[in-house]
């Protein structure tokens, strides 16, 4: 059974001491406070001394969702909500999102900060959220208007817009966005590679639009969980889990292309210290699975429904039938695997079989989606396959213990493979 659509709106900002804010709103987990109708609105962190650069609001093009550049500044293109059942953000809120080109910086920095200048009308939002580049890879999205901070150095940056406002209503107009690099503390670490036990339900909504504007597809292959920390852009998997069946006979590995269920700023992998929201839960358990099971928050998600199911994560359907093979929701083990470190090579054309071994006379135990990222522990000598990248011999061991042909893998990247 499909379960309701539970996809929501961004966060919005928060006015602190360091902050200049002439009209500023921050959603709480209970709902979206106001600001000052269609007030100006200056989101300026102390002046930092490092690279400063204004973010390119000017190319709105197929990776942006529901935006639109106007003489007067980036703004929602609808304002109507889109969803289509009662329980789905998407009835009461209407969403919109400008990704810009990342930018190379002149220096490594571990801090990034964004002063946004915008009008923004009652019940509207706007954030700034920024994510930065590693050896291993994209940084979780983090809002960056009080300062987003990264745990070691990263010499890219790339910048993210989010827009909401309520059904019908007025929508903000950001007239730009500047940001600022600079190096500081960096925050510890949390333990990379963290694999949970989460209830799974099944996305369905074939031809709707998901957070990232893909438009899903019948047997689609992709997972959302409940915070965009972990969404990845249009058309890459910079953001893959790893989902498997609860006795490990069946994986896909997967992008992550929408947020959901019920929460969107619900990032229960990350410890409590780096958790947005409910701290207070093992690091872990979502809040809908708390919720569900022993009435955390009365029983409800962030926007006051009640939940009816303990998920915390949803599967596309390709995921759901063929990847794992599954005929009702069920309980899965989920690796959140921009957490781990290693090579990773990137799936550039799927579904891809996983095997128990280096040929295709081994059994298939799974599937890796097309832009997934798949941590490769070492590479054997096999069956030759004849790819889409490359004619063959080698076969890279995942950290599962299972095989996939180098034919197919685009590029790696996260260091060197070794021979196993």
């Amino acid at each position: 059974m499909t379960r309701p659509r539970c996809r929501i709106p961004s966060v919005a900002l928060v006015a602190t001491s360091s902050l200049l804010l002439t009209a500023a709103l921050l959603p709480t987990v209970g709902g979206v406070a106001d600001a000052a109708t269609d007030s100006p609105l200056v989101l300026a962190a102390a002046a930092p001394s490092g690279e400063l650069w204004d973010a390119d609001l000017s190319v709105v093009d197929r990776d942006d969702v529901n935006v639109r550049r106007t003489a007067a500044g980036l703004r929602l293109r609808e304002t109507r909500a889109t969803g289509h059942r009662a329980r789905s953000p998407h009835s009461a809120v209407a969403e919109g999102m400008l990704l810009t080109t990342s930018r190379t910086l002149a220096r490594p920095a571990t801090r990034v900060r964004a002063e946004i200048d915008a009008s923004v009308p009652t019940g509207a939002t706007v954030e700034a959220q920024v994510r930065g580049w590693r050896t291993l890879g994209w940084t979780e999205w983090q809002a960056a208007t009080a300062g987003a901070v990264f745990d070691r150095s990263v010499t890219r940056v790339q910048t993210r817009v989010v827009l909401t406002a309520t059904n019908g209503g007025a929508t903000a107009t950001v007239r730009g966005v500047r940001l600022t690099a600079d190096a500081t503390a960096a925050v510890s670490a949390a333990t990379p590679g963290r694999t949970y036990r989460v209830y799974a339900t099944r996305v369905g909504l074939v031809g709707e639009v998901t957070a990232n504007g893909r438009t899903v597809q019948p047997r689609d292959h992709f997972v959302a969980l409940p915070s965009r920390r972990g969404l990845s852009p249009l058309n890459t998997g910079d953001y893959t889990v790893r989902v498997c069946t609860t006795n490990g006979t069946r994986c896909e590995y997967a992008p992550v292309w929408d947020v959901g269920p019920w929460n969107t700023r619900d990032d229960y992998w990350n410890p409590s210290s780096v958790r947005e929201n409910w701290k207070n839960l093992p690091q872990g358990r979502p809040e809908a699975q708390a919720a569900y099971q022993s009435g955390y928050n009365g029983g409800r998600d962030q926007f006051g429904r009640t939940v009816l199911n303990p998920a915390g994560i949803d599967l596309a359907d390709g995921t759901f039938w063929d990847g794992l093979q599954l005929t009702t929701n069920a309980w899965v083990d989920v690796a959140y695997l921009w957490t781990g470190g290693g090579p990773r090579g990137v799936v550039g054309d799927g579904p891809l079989n996983i095997r128990s071994g280096a040929s295709t006379s081994y059994a298939v135990r799974g599937l890796a989606a097309r832009l997934a990222h798949v941590p490769i522990q070492c590479y054997v000598t096999g069956q030759s396959v004849a790819g889409p990248y490359r004619t063959t011999t080698r076969w890279n061991r995942l950290a599962t213990g299972q095989y996939v042909s180098h034919a197919y893998i685009s590029s790696v990247y996260g260091g060197s493979v070794p021979v196993c």
